[in-house]
């Protein structure tokens, strides 16, 4: 019988079903350079077969329409090492799944199988993932990946997820960014240290907080950490972000808290916090700050303030020392624009500011400059 690619464990053999029309859609679609494929398996009896084209592929994308993986679970034992040597042989670099719910065992198991594969960046979205884990092997037979993404997956193993995750995870992984989470309460007992990881991005939890961040940054279990982005994650002061990071012993060299509904003062009674020494990158964008926050760190390289709710040019006296300072979008600048900020506090989530192209940037750790003050 035919062999095809299963929608989670990629390329484990699965029998497919048998198209139920000739004139049904293709779900899959692989571009002229046969670089990426993307699959939508959507429909009561979805086409699996059509995954075939996506083998040459380096860049995948596949979606189950939201349907349930049950039925796959008696692949999931498969032995890998019986096709071990066809998947070294993909060009396989990408992998994104989504739209499904993923039994625990599924998903650990064709990690298992993409141990064997040469993916470098995995995403994972809208997924939930149910039943326990299977216990781990003596050591991780997972893919050696560099880039982790979740959006929206939920585990019905709580906290330990992502401890459960790590083990099968080949030692190695450099950006993992986490959204939308459904919990982010994590055992910090049972991660271990991320040695490589040079860029943790926690943006669009707004539930978070400060509360909860420092929940997530485990002490001495990120020390290399250079890139922290927080946009959209409940932050409310800058000092309350500072004594999470100090408690957690990290040393971040940019730190984005764009996108935030951010005070300018600290809680009453408040301890005064010392910046990471490390710290030279510091994004308050779009954080509806009518003034310059207090407590930030004394020497900064970069400070973006761009799409605030500045009336007045900052004195020098409320600015750290900074070399490069960003103040696009206040209104003292342009005061007949709209407020990009009219509804911050009932969304939680500044709208883009439309009259600065320093926004359209800001889906990475800073964004890019474009218009730079100096200040001596």
């Amino acid at each position: 019988m035919e062999r095809a690619l299963c929608l989670l464990l990629l390329m484990m053999m699965v029998p497919p079903p048998l198209r139920a029309s000739e004139d049904a859609p293709d779900p899959c679609k692989l571009d002229d350079e046969d670089h990426r494929c993307v699959c939508d398996f959507l429909g009561p009896q979805p086409d699996w077969a059509s995954g075939l084209q996506c083998i040459v592929a380096v860049d995948v994308e596949l979606r189950a329409g939201g349907r349930s993986l049950e039925n796959f679970l008696e692949y999931a034992e498969t032995n890998p090492e019986n096709y071990g040597d066809m998947v070294r042989a993909l060009r396989l670099r990408k992998l994104t799944v989504g739209a499904a719910q993923v039994p625990a065992r599924l998903l650990f198991r064709a990690l298992r199988a993409l141990g064997y594969s040469r993916l470098k960046e995995l995403t994972l979205e809208d997924l939930e993932v149910t039943g326990s884990s299977p216990p781990p092997l003596l050591k991780a037979t997972g893919p050696a990946l560099s880039t982790l993404r979740l959006r929206n997956v939920s585990w019905a193993t709580g906290g330990a997820w992502l401890s459960e995750l790590q083990q099968w995870l080949k030692p190695g992984l450099r950006v993992l960014s986490i959204a939308q989470a459904h919990s982010l309460a994590i055992s910090c007992e049972k991660i271990r240290t991320f040695p490589a990881l040079t860029t943790l991005d926690l943006s669009d939890n707004p539930r978070l907080g400060e509360r909860g961040l420092s929940g997530v940054l485990c002490p001495h279990k990120f020390p290399v950490l250079r890139d922290l982005a927080l946009r959209n994650s409940g932050m409310e002061t800058p000092a309350g972000v500072c004594t999470a990071l100090a408690a957690a012993a990290v040393q971040p060299h940019h730190l984005d808290l764009s996108r935030n509904v951010l005070r300018a003062t600290a809680h009453p009674g408040a301890p005064r916090c010392v910046w990471p020494s490390a710290l030279s990158s510091l994004s308050l964008s779009s954080a509806g700050l009518e003034q310059v926050p207090k407590g930030l760190p004394a020497k900064l390289s970069v400070l973006d303030l761009s799409c605030n709710k500045l009336t007045r040019a900052p004195r020098p006296d409320e600015l750290p020392q900074v070399g490069n300072l960003t103040l696009d979008g206040n209104p003292f600048l342009d005061p007949g624009a709209p407020n990009p900020h009219e509804d911050l506090l009932n969304s939680g989530v500044a709208r883009v500011c439309a009259h600065s192209p320093l926004a359209l940037g800001m889906s990475g750790i800073l964004a890019l400059l474009q218009r730079v003050r100096s200040f001596s």
